[in-house]
């Protein structure tokens, strides 16, 4: 299986372009009639540009952030041509992608000395959140990782199902109990077979529907108490998947995740069927956890690790 070669490996550059295609053309489209006739930035060009990036799906409060930036910038150089607006609009994106906690890398390594490293994945049903544990699964693999994966996703027969087949797919060992039963149990078994088998990689799906909060927080702390029990300062990571093609929806979700559970990472999926892209850049700028990994085409290899840098660059370019 090829992985990823270095930061801008061509295979992994011409993928994150065409993913971002669709995005790209259309917030350049917008931006053009945004400063058609003008020769430099104005208060009717911020106006506009501000209606741009909401539209685009960046959200109101990074929009505004932006806005602001640019406004100094011109308070500052006094006049800014419209052809600058694209570099300044760059830079500042880049800017704020800068500040969250995230670090650019080409590729996500395990930490040493965790073994087995527990990761559970959270989101609603139909983000693409058992496909992306697959592919992740198939990517640990191979890279000669030794991969366990638990179905405790349990209220939807569909999830438990799915997850086996990519188990069959990627050749990796999936515990199930089924549908309807405890998912507490579930991952406990799971994590007490991963480190029987001594297994380097453990990933749970858990919590298929947001239903009320405190169920919510119940699940996912019986989980994290009962897989303590075989590794104590699990997990080592709570994912939370969103779908990018729902817009301003995934940041809605983002919210209410991140008020039931200590979500660590963030994987946005489906960025290449949309134009909604902008949403990793609120996304990121809201929430200031680390957008992990990006989907951006079908392909196991089209989920890329998130490199703010490489994203910028494909969007601009």
């Amino acid at each position: 299986m090829a992985l990823f070669g270095g930061l801008f490996s061509k295979e992994k550059k011409e993928s994150l372009d065409k993913g971002l295609e669709k995005s790209k053309t259309s917030f350049f489209s917008k931006l053009g009639k945004a400063v058609a006739g003008k020769s430099t930035v104005d208060v009717e060009v911020l106006d506009n540009l501000e209606e741009v990036l909401i539209t685009s799906d960046v959200g109101v409060n990074t929009t505004l952030k932006i806005i602001e930036r640019i406004e100094e910038r011109v308070a500052r150089d006094k006049y800014l041509g419209v052809e600058e607006l694209n570099l300044i609009l760059r830079e500042e994106i880049a800017g704020l992608l800068a500040e969250n906690n995230s670090e650019d890398i080409a590729d996500f390594e395990l930490p040493e000395g965790i073994q087995p490293y527990v990761l559970l994945v959270v989101g609603v049903n139909g983000v693409g959140k058992t496909t992306t544990i697959g592919k992740l699964a198939a990517q640990f693999k191979g890279k000669g990782k030794k991969v366990v994966l638990g179905a405790a996703d349990t209220f939807r027969a569909a999830a438990v199902d799915q997850l086996k087949l990519w188990g069959e797919r990627v050749g990796v060992p999936v515990v199930s109990h089924g549908m309807n039963t405890d998912p507490a149990s579930v991952a406990y078994d799971t994590v007490k077979q991963a480190v029987e088998q001594q297994a380097d990689v453990v990933i749970i799906d858990t919590a298929g529907r947001l239903h009320t909060k405190v169920n919510l927080m119940n699940e996912l702390s019986k989980i994290k108490r009962v897989i303590q029990k075989f590794v104590p300062d699990a997990p080592h990571e709570v994912m939370l998947v969103l779908d990018g093609s729902t817009g301003q929806n995934a940041l809605n979700q983002a919210t209410e995740f991140t008020k039931a559970t200590d979500v660590t990472s963030l994987t946005i999926t489906k960025l290449d069927g949309t134009a909604k892209g902008g949403v990793v850049i609120g996304i990121s700028d809201t929430f200031k956890i680390p957008v992990k990994y990006i989907g951006v085409g079908e392909g196991i290899n089209d989920l890329q690790v998130f490199n703010k840098t490489a994203f910028v660059d494909s969007f601009f370019s």
